[in-house]
């Protein structure tokens, strides 16, 4: 598989803060990297470097083999960015923004129309073309920006965030584009909601305190979780505090975390180094005949693994 995308031992240093610290990344054709981190971490520190809007301190990226630093022109004509909150110039139509960034990217005058139309047919933008930004809806606004990303058919796209302050629909569509858009490009997506990860990513990465602290598919994160293979039982309250207090006693079973839900009470029952503890507590509930409204198996929580890399939690 083809790397579009590579870093080097990047680091930026702002005086005596090390912001970001010797982070190597490598993103292959038609895969889509997730960044992970909390506020500060240094991702967007990151991303402005590996697109080439600030200097790295030491360390190089490179875009389908052009180093950023020295080759700038050439690695930036294979690279489209999206960061966050892209400005938009809101008493323009879509159709004349993207005009105006195409004649920028310096597209022939010629190819400038045809170029557009092709953008913005492939973010679904043909029905608002002539509307004024300012009127539009953050969904489509955002569909304006990754429009500007891929004018120039970039074969690396950085996405800052790019379906942060969306509703669940506009969410769902930007993800849809861009699943569609990863076919032949690599795509890095620097985000901080999770679900994110699940639903468009091929592996994500988790940097704290700049460095990079776990790199992985979303499956092999979760198997770090203390959920994985966890047991989750749904119980009527009048039956959960009997079954929790038999399960406690299951040699297996390292803790039991109960939360109420209405006239039931749901029982996580967390295994002992992540066994397979399924058939057990399945045997123990049909001999005791408890009630259970619902019984399933956890793959692994994201928000678990992320929670105790990025804050120590055990």
């Amino acid at each position: 598989m083809d790397v579009l995308l590579e870093t080097r031992n990047l680091s930026k240093s702002f005086g005596a803060l090390k912001a970001v610290d010797n982070i190597n990344l490598s993103v292959s054709k038609g895969e889509v990297l997730g960044i992970l981190g909390p506020n500060g971490a240094g991702k967007t520190t990151t991303m402005k470097m590996v697109t080439g809007f600030l200097a790295p301190t030491t360390g190089e990226t490179f875009v389908c083999g052009e180093p950023i630093s020295t080759a700038s022109v050439a690695a930036r004509a294979h690279l489209g960015y999206l960061p966050e909150g892209a400005p938009l110039y809101g008493e323009m139509t879509p159709r004349s923004f993207l005009l105006f960034m195409a004649a920028a990217r310096g597209i022939e005058k010629q190819e400038c129309r045809d170029v557009v139309e092709s953008a913005a047919g492939a973010v679904h933008l043909g029905s608002v073309m002539a509307q004024r930004i300012e009127t539009l809806s953050k969904g489509y606004r955002r569909r304006v920006g990754l429009a500007a990303a891929i004018l120039h058919a970039p074969q690396v796209l950085i996405l800052d965030e790019p379906t942060d302050g969306l509703d669940p629909n506009q969410k769902h569509e930007v993800r849809r584009l861009i699943e569609a858009m990863s076919v032949d490009r690599a795509i890095i997506i620097s985000t901080h909601i999770l679900e994110e990860v699940d639903a468009i990513c091929h592996r994500a990465v988790i940097i704290n305190k700049g460095k990079i602290v776990a790199d992985g598919t979303p499956s092999e994160l979760k198997r770090q979780s203390l959920y994985k293979n966890a047991v989750n039982l749904l119980l009527p309250v009048a039956e959960a505090e009997r079954a929790a207090s038999a399960l406690k006693g299951v040699a297996i079973v390292d803790r039991i975390e109960a939360s109420a839900e209405g006239p039931y009470v749901r029982l996580a029952v967390l295994a002992k180094g992540r066994s397979d503890i399924a058939e057990t507590i399945s045997d123990i509930a049909a001999v005791s005949n408890w009630q259970v409204a619902e019984f399933s198996v956890d793959n692994g929580r994201l928000d678990d693994v992320f929670r105790r890399l990025t804050e120590g939690e055990v």
